[in-house]
């Protein structure tokens, strides 16, 4: 046997293992501060789909702007403002509804992993064409 298809066998084995792994499982549950440090909050499960509820506040507040007079009164602490985000079929984004105590309203809404400390989260109208959002970073 020549020793050029040996060497090049070896070449070829060198690169593959040189290769990105396939990611892991997208996993989006732990706790995530939002970009201007003043809240967190708590993703994990619920039922079959995925929930975010604020476990820290830096300026702890009631609710508000909450459309509910009756629960305007509440801490905003323990809030739940993920809601029911379960798989699109994309690794890593799910999507359902998210609560923004700033002004009160509920919004569909999109969760995107971008990578092992970034989460992509997104409040829609109007089926999707008008869009805000920010990035959240994992504390833990």
């Amino acid at each position: 046997m020549s020793r050029l298809p040996v060497a090049a066998a070896v070449l070829a084995a060198t690169f593959l293992s040189l290769a990105p792994l396939p990611a892991l499982a997208a996993d989006a549950t732990g706790v995530w501060q939002r970009p201007s440090g003043t809240s967190r909050i708590k993703i994990a499960p619920c039922g079959s789909a995925l929930c975010g509820t604020l476990v820290w506040l830096k300026a702890p507040r009631n609710d508000t702007q909450n459309p509910d007079p009756a629960k305007r009164s509440r801490p905003l602490l323990g809030t739940r403002t993920v809601m029911g985000m379960t798989p699109t079929g994309n690794a890593g984004v799910w999507k359902g509804k998210v609560y923004n105590a700033e002004d009160g309203k509920t919004y569909s809404g999109r969760m995107t992993l971008e990578g092992a400390n970034k989460l992509s989260l997104k409040g829609c109208v109007l089926g999707g064409l008008i869009c805000r959002g920010e990035t959240w970073s994992r504390v833990r």
